[in-house]
């Protein structure tokens, strides 16, 4: 990519090129950012001393990295898929069967889940990305469900009782993964170096461009752009972390189940992405959080009655914050710099 192209890219994303003195993670976030970004990492390293379940924290560590990973796609490419529950069960259900019935060690387990996405992910993306809008969304929940049916049928899954009994094993044949608190730090460590990794993906020119096609996608075709390649890259790489997401989930509670590939877990993600605000960064890891804590909250006390309580709350957020939480203080936040 070509140093003018690159220009004209940032221009019609609306956001300037990174500075080629200075990382472009570092150029895409202000100082404020930065230091609340520091201050809830570090928030995260003593929650388990200050109150927080550690398996709870771990299970919303996951969800948040799923909720990014779908971010990437939806925010920042502007592709709604309807199918991201297929990356992230059948990712789960694999590192399962390996880790149990293979004896692989926790990491080779996520990373072939991982894997498993990102193979979903390319098949999904031949198929679905020439298509736009609601076709493209119709073609990845039809894919989802054929993945789901293969879950339900394939004798290694378990069918309706779901695959059990996942062993934590220990990290390079080393470190036991026994206790709740290391595991939670192990998860943690995957978690930030994603979403580091996401921002970093966002903020390149790579980034640019997915922007661009966000916005305007003509655009970005008659600057030369191969917008199928840009868009299909994208897809993959959502679905991988999406797969790394299932694949942690299954070593953390020990189980993979049909709720995992089922289509409301792609509509969950998509309930949690835009309740924290999509396009944005912290967004989504709000909105996995908001979306777990109702569900581990009102779960014992209104049983079934939970999903239309959490739904209920979805359409008073959606009236009344239409950027999602974070993008509306966002929006106050240049609201007042603009006064200023």
């Amino acid at each position: 990519m070509n140093t003018s192209a690159s220009s004209s890219v940032a221009a019609d994303a609306g956001t300037q090129a990174p500075e080629r003195a200075k990382p472009a993670a570092v150029t895409g976030m202000s100082r404020g950012t930065r230091m609340t970004y520091l201050g809830l990492l570090a928030l995260a390293l003593v929650a388990p001393m200050i109150g927080l379940y550690p398996v709870m924290g771990m299970k919303l560590l996951c969800f948040a990295l799923f909720a990014c990973a779908f971010n990437l796609l939806l925010g920042f490419t502007g592709l709604l898929s309807f199918g991201h529950a297929a990356f992230f069960g059948f990712a789960a259900y694999v590192a399962g069967w390996l880790i149990k019935a293979q004896g692989l060690t926790p990491e080779l387990g996520v990373l072939a889940g991982a894997a498993t996405g990102a193979g979903l992910g390319l098949l999904f993306g031949l198929i679905a990305i020439r298509r736009q809008g609601i076709y493209f969304a119709m073609v990845t929940l039809a894919l989802a469900q054929m993945v789901f049916f293969v879950c339900l049928q394939a004798p290694f899954t378990g069918g309706e009782d779901g695959l059990q009994g996942v062993p934590r094993g220990s990290l390079f044949g080393v470190l036991s993964l026994a206790s709740d608190l290391t595991l939670y730090y192990v998860v943690l460590a995957i978690f930030v170096a994603c979403f580091l990794f996401i921002l970093r993906v966002v903020t390149s020119p790579f980034g640019q461009v997915l922007k661009m096609i966000r916005e305007n996608e003509p655009r970005a075709i008659s600057l030369g752009y191969d917008v199928d390649r840009y868009k299909l890259l994208a897809f993959v790489l959502s679905a991988t972390l999406a797969g790394l997401a299932g694949s942690l989930k299954t070593v953390v509670m020990g189980f993979a189940s049909l709720s995992d590939v089922h289509w409301s877990m792609s509509g969950e993600v998509i309930l949690m992405s835009l309740l924290g605000g999509v396009g944005t960064f912290f967004g989504p890891v709000l909105g996995a959080g908001l979306v777990i804590a109702l569900q581990d909250t009102l779960a014992d006390k209104v049983g079934a009655w939970v999903t239309v309580i959490i739904g209920v709350i979805f359409v008073f957020c959606v009236l009344a914050f239409r950027k999602g939480v974070v993008g509306e203080l966002i929006a106050w936040r240049d609201r007042r710099k603009a006064r200023g």
